[in-house]
């Protein structure tokens, strides 16, 4: 009898892994997301989302609903031999890989991407998939082996050798290999990989991930929705970004790019059973923009996810800054000329102390009215919402602090070493401070020399 009270949830990894729970009859979304983290041994997955695929599309799951909820009859009637599918998925797409705080989930978070980059469908960016496939290469091979002989002919077996180290097929997308052919990709992929000599797996990694959101339609969720109510094929592509929404319509099998929407180009959101509208702010004069998603049930994940992706860019956008900071801090000192730096702006602190804080901790405004009503549906057998989300981007109000070590999540980013990531000591913003008071003092003796 107790068997029957219990179900077989099987979760799909981007690495094309698994993981398996056991759970109750009545068991909801963080019970088997509480599993994931025990069995991955993280604290928490931050980026990622568990998915169920409904119609041939990825829908998160609302982690405080029940997982009957997402299957149906099907999860009463099945036995615990049978396994239910639910997938670990990017939720939220990042711009640097520092954000992710974990390395076992910042490597899922490659995987994911590895694996969205073969289905590309960016044509125009041909350069920046070579600088992808180098970045991989470098990430999941390592050093290219020198190529050295005295002689012509070894140096053209060793040529021919380096040449087929790698397939194709595992690091382009299937419309290069076909555009450029795969002679080509082998003769002049191993040049980019070469010049990644010395870089580490980490930091091939959090180059990889860095470059990876440049990719029209790399970091970015999917929905396919329908133009009129009346259509049977969905040539509307609505895609959830790091910035906001991107809208394509699919013509002879490619993607042309309708609208690019930042959030604070969106005024709101709104959806009605299948019907899901996007109304964008007055001054770009669009007009609203009406779709049709597959159910009522679809329309609502749709909206959670859009909503839920917007609190998490503003919870994030200064923490991207501060990293972006950083990272040209590095850089500089590899040049001997002297680097003047914003150490104002530079010591910005965060609102959020990290991105697994309460989304309701953040600056983030969000206006929500929800009326709900019964009605008789023959699809499916549950309430219709309508549902408006209000989007508010306000600055957030700026902090300074002398020590960056007062701004615990700053100073956590600035001394511990993870996996090989940028580490800036203390000394570091010393030097910095030395730097801006002799320039300062400078200046002033040139003023008075001047007077």
């Amino acid at each position: 009898m107790r068997a029957k009270q219990k179900r077989h949830v099987c979760i799909l990894l981007p690495n094309k892994q698994h993981l398996d729970c056991t759970v109750g009859m009545r068991a909801r979304g963080h019970e088997v997301l509480n599993s994931v983290l025990k069995q991955l041994g993280v604290s928490d997955l931050q980026v990622f989302g568990l998915a169920v695929l409904k119609d041939n599309e990825y829908l998160f799951l609302d982690l405080e609903h029940k997982l009957s909820k997402y299957f149906n009859k099907r999860w009463s009637r099945r036995s615990l031999m049978v396994p239910f599918i639910l997938f670990l998925r990017v939720q939220y797409y990042v711009e640097s890989g520092q954000l992710i705080m974990s390395s076992k989930v910042q490597q899922l978070y490659y995987s994911e991407l590895r694996q969205k980059v073969l289905r590309s469908q960016s044509r125009h960016q041909e350069a920046l998939l070579f600088q992808l496939a180098a970045s991989a290469l470098q990430a999941e091979v390592g050093d290219l082996e020198q190529r050295e002989g005295s002689e012509e002919g070894e140096e053209k077996r060793q040529e021919r050798k380096h040449r087929h180290y790698f397939l194709p097929e595992d690091y382009f997308p299937s419309w290069m290999i076909k555009r450029r052919g795969r002679e080509y990709l082998l003769q002049n992929s191993p040049v980019l990989h070469g010049e990644l000599r010395g870089v580490s797996h980490s930091q091939a990694i959090l180059q990889f991930i860095k470059e990876a959101s440049s990719l029209q339609d790399g970091p970015v969720t999917f929905y396919r929705m329908r133009q009129g109510k009346k259509e049977l094929k969905c040539s509307i592509l609505v895609g959830v970004t790091l910035k906001g929404v991107h809208i394509y319509q699919e013509v002879e099998g490619k993607q042309c790019l309708l609208y690019n929407l930042s959030w604070t180009n969106i005024d709101c959101l709104t959806f009605q059973g299948c019907r899901f509208e996007i109304h964008a702010v007055g001054s770009l004069c669009l007009p609203k923009l009406l779709y049709y998603t597959h159910s009522a049930f679809h329309s609502k994940h749709i909206l959670k996810h859009l909503c839920d992706s917007h609190r998490f860019h503003m919870n994030t956008r200064d923490a991207v800054s501060c990293i972006q900071q950083l990272e040209d801090m590095q850089a500089s000192q590899f040049y001997k000329e002297a680097y003047i730096c914003d150490t104002a702006r530079l010591r910005q602190t965060l609102h959020c102390n990290s991105l697994t804080s309460s989304m309701s901790d953040c600056s983030l405004a969000v206006e929500t009215t929800t009326h709900t009503w019964t009605i008789e549906d023959e699809d499916e057998d549950e309430e219709v919402y309508v549902t408006e989300f209000e989007l508010c981007v306000d600055d957030p109000e700026e902090v300074f602090v002398d020590n960056p070590a007062e701004v615990p999540w700053l100073a956590e980013l600035l001394r511990v070493p993870v996996d090989g990531r940028m580490v800036l000591p203390p000394s570091c913003w010393e030097a910095v401070t030395t730097e801006m008071k002799q320039v300062l003092k400078r200046r002033a003796d040139e003023a008075v020399s001047v007077d």
